[in-house]
């Protein structure tokens, strides 16, 4: 008998939206929308927003006034795209994500992005100095795939802006604060949770369920252990793990996969003793054994 009364309000819901929010009224207001776009008629679209060219919008989506959604882009079933958000051509927003919000500031998505079932982007940040009425900003680059659960949060002040490069992997469940900076290609692990104000480089790699305490910098190259706690800088092409997570030496592999020379990597390995394991425990400080180096490059591998 429930089954049979939760059918009829369906079908009654079906009746109202087909009836009494026609497509061609929903849809009003999108200049860009050309004849090769799909919406489904069930499909919320605000008069204001703009809907490029051969858009697929599925059943239950949402789409806010001002929302721009670029040419190819595709929103599967019962996803929402809301507030001052751009998204960038062929983007794919799955079932259940939230684009943006309505708050003062703008979430603009590049191009190419997957953005997983559920996943939340674009929307207020959890810092309590985060004044109502500030704008807010996330910037997302081009060819990223942010994978499902996923929360990527806007910055805490209208002087700072969310940043995430381009062909990063961002794997489910992984939360990226306010503020954060995020460079290319970077592989993020399930469960990958990055605090306020963090800075990754590039062609950085993290195990599953690791934690980055705010204002932490990680350098390029570097691969975090699985279940790690960071709560100091990470040096560049340094592999490191453990609750409160320690130098476990150079990210070898990771070096080798990205081209780097047995040359290089001999000359790190030189570099990474004498700076980080000096024979004589009463050695100068860190600043001595850097200038002993003798390739400039690797003198930053403290300098994140």
């Amino acid at each position: 008998m429930l089954a049979y009364r939760a059918a009829r309000r369906f079908l009654s819901f079906s009746r109202f939206v087909s009836s009494s929010i026609p497509l061609r009224h929903l849809h009003q207001g999108a200049p860009r929308l050309d004849g090769n776009a799909s919406i489904h008629p069930s499909a919320i679209i605000h008069p204001g927003a703009v809907l490029g060219k051969a858009v697929s919008v599925g059943p239950f989506c949402t789409v806010g006034s001002t929302a721009r959604i670029g040419d190819g882009c595709e929103l599967h079933p019962g996803c929402h795209v809301v507030g001052d958000t751009e998204l960038g051509e062929r983007c794919v927003v799955l079932s259940g994500a939230i684009v943006g919000a309505d708050l003062p500031g703008r979430t603009i998505i590049g191009r190419n992005n997957v953005i997983g079932h559920y996943a939340v982007i674009g929307v207020k940040c959890q810092d309590l100095k985060y004044k109502p009425g500030d704008e807010c900003f996330l910037i997302v680059g081009d060819n990223n795939e942010i994978r499902e659960y996923t929360s990527i949060h806007r910055s805490s002040k209208s002087t700072e802006k969310t940043v995430i490069g381009d062909n990063n992997l961002i794997m489910g469940s992984c939360h990226i604060a306010h503020d954060c900076k995020i460079g290319k290609n970077n592989i993020f692990a399930n469960n990958t949770l990055l605090a306020g104000h963090v800075v990754v480089e590039d062609y950085t790699h993290t195990a599953g369920s690791i934690v980055i305490h705010q204002f932490c910098h990680i350098g390029s190259y570097c691969f975090i252990g699985g279940g790690s706690v960071i709560a100091q800088d990470v040096p560049k092409y340094m592999m490191v793990s453990g609750d409160r997570a320690e130098l476990r030496g150079l990210n070898l592999e990771g070096l080798r996969r990205h081209g780097f020379s047995s040359m290089e990597v001999r000359s790190m390995r030189s570099a990474y003793k004498k700076i980080f394991m000096p024979n004589d425990t009463q050695s100068d400080g860190i600043e001595n054994r850097l200038s002993e180096v003798c390739n400039p490059i690797y003198r930053h591998m403290t300098k994140s």
